[in-house]
């Protein structure tokens, strides 16, 4: 497996970006963004929980 800098991985984005439009690099970026954030809520939200022993 070949090691590719992330400058590379950018470029492959920003060309990606180009062919097909910003709206399927942005809606990913939304997703897993909202993934993410329910995620640490969940985290952090579990801790507060009161047990009723």
């Amino acid at each position: 497996m070949e090691h590719n800098p992330a400058s590379a991985w950018l470029t492959g984005a920003a060309g990606a970006a180009e062919q097909q439009g910003s709206g399927n690099l942005l809606r990913i970026v939304l997703v897993v963004m909202l993934v993410g954030c329910a995620l640490t809520a969940w985290f952090l939200l579990r801790g507060y929980r009161q047990k009723d022993d």
